[in-house]
């Protein structure tokens, strides 16, 4: 098996590189960044831009994608829609495997065990949400012909994690971690090694779409508690109401530049303050947020592992 993976130099890319070596498939990397995977073919590709690598492959997972509530609208959606375009168009006869989200659900209301026939829908809250919904709809034609497998996680978490972990340690103050909403609300959340799996799965499986989570819904404030512990933090939750939250978000957002587009020009990442709680962050964890998993675990053969933070001392 011949498989590619775009964003192979990031945490969810790297994991599933690192998951097809270990099955035995010939593994051909594709990133921004510089990187080296044992046992992977890795070339530099800017998706946006970049001329697409001549390789031949079997399937493409895609994992490339900005994931990002804070920062310029035109990059968000040129690296989500556009990326997923060019990604497509260079492996024409490959299966896509798409890494999707659970963002792409409706943002304005709950999500309860919310089935893969409620989204997309017509309004989003912010460009990440819209442009993920609008690259999935780009391979409706490949989804129809049944070359194409859309995966949608939510929260992914576990060794390498840049950016859930790392938001909610950011939220510690003292010996409170500071939340929203009254914390026995409900959330699905999916490890990268699930993930990983998930994509594998998706290489040969029935084309369509698919939540992929751990194997069942945790409760938040059960979650916040065991990474406090894994991480060693003398710390408790301290949950905020929604509206309060919301309040401070505007103001954090306020007194936070957000970055400027670069407008297709190249140049090197440059670290950009992002606020501590945004608006579209307080309206999606305030409320349950939960996916149904059966459709993955019938058709793909998914079984996946409990949520666990066990050895998040490390990551």
């Amino acid at each position: 098996m011949r498989v590619g993976v775009t964003g192979a130099s990031g945490f969810a890319g790297g994991a599933v590189c690192r998951a097809a070596v270990a099955r035995g498939w010939q593994v051909y990397g594709f990133g921004r960044r510089p990187a080296d995977i044992p046992g992977v073919s890795y070339t530099p590709w800017e998706l946006v831009h970049g001329e697409p690598p001549g390789v031949e492959l079997d399937a493409l997972i895609h994992c490339a994608g900005s994931v990002t509530d804070w920062g310029a609208p035109r990059e968000i959606w040129q690296a989500n829609v556009e990326g997923t375009r060019n990604a497509a168009r260079a492996f024409p006869g490959a299966r896509f495997v798409h890494v999707s989200t659970a963002s792409v659900y409706d943002p304005r209301r709950p999500t309860i065990m919310a089935r893969e026939h409620e989204a997309p829908v017509s309004r989003y809250v912010n460009a990440y949400g819209a442009s993920k919904a609008a690259a999935e709809r780009l391979l409706a034609g490949r989804l129809a012909d049944g070359r194409a497998v859309v995966l949608r996680p939510h929260a992914v978490y576990g060794p390498g994690d840049t950016t859930l972990l790392p938001r909610v340690l950011r939220s510690v103050r003292g010996r409170r971690l500071v939340a929203v909403g009254d914390g026995r609300q409900r959330i699905s959340l999916t490890s990268v090694g699930n993930l990983a799996e998930a994509c594998l799965l998706a290489v040969t499986a029935p084309a369509g779409t698919y939540n992929v989570t751990d194997a069942e819904p945790v409760v938040l404030d059960d979650a916040l508690r065991a990474v406090l512990r894994e991480k060693g933090l003398d710390a408790t939750p301290l949950y905020l109401p929604r509206r309060l939250a919301h309040g401070m978000a505007a103001v954090a957002e306020t007194l936070t530049p957000r970055p400027r587009a670069t407008h297709g020009r190249r140049r090197p990442p440059v670290h950009v303050a992002e606020p501590r709680l945004t608006r579209y962050a307080v309206g999606h964890l305030a409320v349950e947020r939960t996916l149904d998993i059966t459709a993955a675990r019938d058709r793909l053969g998914y079984t996946p592992s409990p949520t666990s933070f066990a050895g998040a001392s490390a990551w």
